[in-house]
This record gives C-alpha cells, structure tokens and sequence, in this order.
C-alpha cells in the first residue's frame, strides 16, 4: 500500500548550479540551489559567480521562488580569514539562505553575522552526538556523510533535531567525505581549497611487488561510478531525510534541466501513489543520457564493491556526446538568428544543436543554413554562417552538436 501523502515529509530538492542558465534549467522542478563563487569553495572552478554578482544571482533564486545557498566549504587558512570575511558580509547583504561550511573559522563567523549555517558533507558527519554538537554551534542542517548506510540515516534521524541533508544524485569522490590529498600531492593543486584535477578519474596501470605490470580489464582503477537512487525515493523519504541534494555545480545546464525534472517526478510519483517500475525507469533511462560514469547506490545498501567502480569507462558512459562547434557572433532578434563562427567543426541542417552560455541554454534542430546569402545544406569549419533559433542567444555564446554514439 503506497503512503498517503500527507504521511511523510517530502524532502527539499537542492539542485547544483553554476550559473544563470543553469539556474532557468531547474526552476520549474527544484526547491532550492547551491552554488559557489570563485573562491572559498570545493567548486572555485566555477567563476561565473562572483561577490559582485551574488546579491544580483540572490535576488533572480528568490523571484522564481527558490532558496540559494553559498558554497563556502574549502580549508581556511591564515591567509584566507580576511577574505572569508569580505565573503560572508558579502552573503550577509546578499540575504543568501544559507552559508555551506565545515571549517569552524567558517562556522564561527557565519554565526557572527547572523547566517543560517548548513554543515558541508566535508564534515564527515556521521553519527547524531556530531549532528548534535553542530546544532549546538548555532547550524541548522547537516549534509550527511556519503559514506552512510540507510539504516544509519535512520539511527540518526530518530535521535537529532537538525535537519538532515543527502545526496542522491551525481559524482562520488574516491576518498571519505570529499577530503582528498591526491590531486595536491601529484599536482600542487588542492582539492581541499577548489583544485581538483581528478587524478582518480585518470588511467592508471597496477604493478606487481616484483614491477610487472598486472593484466586486468579496465584501466580506470579509482573512478567511482555516478551516484543514482531514483529508484530508491520511497526509503530515502520514510528514512525522514530533509532534502535531498544533487551534485553538478560544473555540469552543462541540459544536465541541470533533466536531473531536477527527472527527481521532481519521482517525488510527484512518490506523493500521488504512483511510483512504480513502469514509472521510474523511463526516469533512469533518461538520466542516463546525460553526462554520467555510470551509476551506483553507493553506501546506502552497503560497501561499493567492484561494480561500483566505472574502471572500463573513459569519464563519460552516455551514448550521448557533446561535440564543440563554434562560437555565436552576433544575434538578430528581428530575424530570429544568430550569426556562428564554426570554429571546431562544421553543421549540416539536421543536426541536433545547443547554444550555451551564462545566461543561455537552447536546444535545437538547425533548419536552414545561410552561407553567403545562399541557402545550404552542409557547411565545413572555419566558415561564418547564419542560423534560424529559436529563443534569444547572445553574442559568445558557444555552440555544441549533440551526438550519439
């Protein structure tokens, strides 16, 4: 017998984002969205948000009805705290929803300045006397960590007041709770402070005691499939988990868009007692699509064995592949075109089309091809030509085709 809706609470989706585009990818699906700036965070990569456009970023998540909350979770230095401090002011006059943070310098001064304040998973919070303890520091969720069974979700659950946050979707690092010293010892740069290089997601080669070199399949010996458990909405719910969280701060917005649909279903399935197999693999299916390395339940069932390991696999294991084109040049609104420098590669009307950039994400089919004010149906690179769209695109924008394998 499915639950009856009101029995439980369903669980906040928190969807990564890394800019504007990405943010219009979910709002119609999720609750709210994390983020970081170019600084302070596991994601620094991300650049597209900075402290002169937080408060901007702030105000468009809270008019399409949404929660944002601020990545601000690296390791603190003594050379940091002067610019810890310009960023939480910053997010104290932004009105962010909360600051994600683990390091105590973090914690103590986000609570001077009156910020709700959620625990990183870098904290590794794994018990409920943890959970406790940073409730008594003045937070008010916890991001649990991914190395948790569900039953222990459960044990804490049962025995804490803070609210509880989990992953469900999304890249699983190799190492406990994020806190990896590889990519700093081979490259100098830090995962712990926003560099990572992902040395885990490399080929690598396994030598023997004696220097030979082991024959085994696969080559990709510490990269960790993708994390999924949309099949698993119903536990994650009655586990009475808070909200539920999806890791992709540097993924494409077409990612963004179809993650957030894809859990906005399973819980609208969930919530009118409809969620089934017919309904939940269609959702699968799709995810897959995306860009992933496979997917997994990670912890939650148990330890990850060898199938949790995406060792055969070259990062991406969708059959659907991105391929650079060029670059927008120029947009005519009158016209319903833009004007593409095929840079990498050339079109063919046909082909299946995206243009992306910080505030864009468009897909579509090209239906004509203007060349020299000649109509055409193939076009090779380097050449400038006109294309009909669909929606507004902006100038730098960059075009992608999409493929399948």
């Amino acid at each position: 017998m499915s639950p009856d809706k009101n029995e439980w609470k369903i669980p906040e989706l928190v969807m990564g984002v890394k800019n504007l585009a990405a943010l219009k990818a979910c709002k119609e699906h999720a609750d709210a969205v994390y983020f970081s700036l170019d600084r302070l965070s596991l994601r620094s990569r991300a650049q597209e948000i900075t402290t002169e456009k937080l408060a901007d970023f702030i105000e468009e998540i809270h008019k399409k009805g949404m929660k944002g909350y601020l990545a601000v979770n690296s390791v603190i230095y003594p050379h940091d705290l002067k610019e810890l401090d310009e960023v939480l002011e910053c997010a104290a006059s932004a009105n962010v929803d909360a600051v994600i943070a683990w390091d105590p310098a973090t914690i103590t001064k986000a609570a001077d300045k009156d910020l709700r304040i959620h625990i990183s998973t870098q904290a590794n919070v794994s018990n409920q006397i943890t959970a406790e303890f940073y409730r008594s520091l003045g937070a008010s969720r916890v991001v649990l960590a991914r190395e948790l069974s569900l039953e222990q979700i459960k044990q804490i659950k049962e025995d804490t007041k803070i609210e509880l946050e989990v992953f469900v979707h999304g890249a699983m690092c190799q190492s406990i709770s994020g806190r990896c010293y590889l990519s700093a010892y081979l490259l100098g740069k830090s995962g712990n402070c926003g560099e990572c290089s992902q040395p885990c997601r490399w080929e690598w080669s396994l030598h023997s005691d004696n220097g030979a070199i082991v024959d085994i399949e696969g080559k990709y010996l510490m990269s960790a499939k993708d994390l999924c458990m949309i099949e698993h909405i119903p536990e994650l719910v009655e586990a009475g988990v808070d909200a539920f969280k999806v890791e992709g701060r540097l993924r494409n917005p077409g990612y963004t868009s179809t993650v957030s649909r894809s859990y906005r279903q399973a819980l609208d399935f969930f919530i009118d007692g409809i969620y089934n197999k017919s309904n939940i693999v269609p959702l699968k299916e799709k995810l897959a699509l995306e860009y992933n390395r496979g997917f997994s339940t990670g912890f939650y069932f148990g330890h990850p064995g060898p199938d949790s390991l995406a060792y055969d696999s070259n990062m991406n294991a969708s059959p659907i592949k991105r391929e650079a084109v060029g670059v927008v040049t120029n947009y005519y609104p009158k016209m319903s075109a833009a004007a593409v420098k095929l840079l990498e590669k050339g079109l063919n009307v046909g082909d299946h089309i995206i243009f992306e950039g910080s505030t864009t994400y468009l897909e579509q089919e090209v239906t004509s091809i203007v060349y020299e004010d000649e109509n055409v149906n193939s076009i090779e690179n380097g050449n400038e030509i006109g294309l009909k769209v669909e929606d507004i695109v902006r100038k730098n924008d960059r075009v992608f085709r999409i493929n399948k394998d």
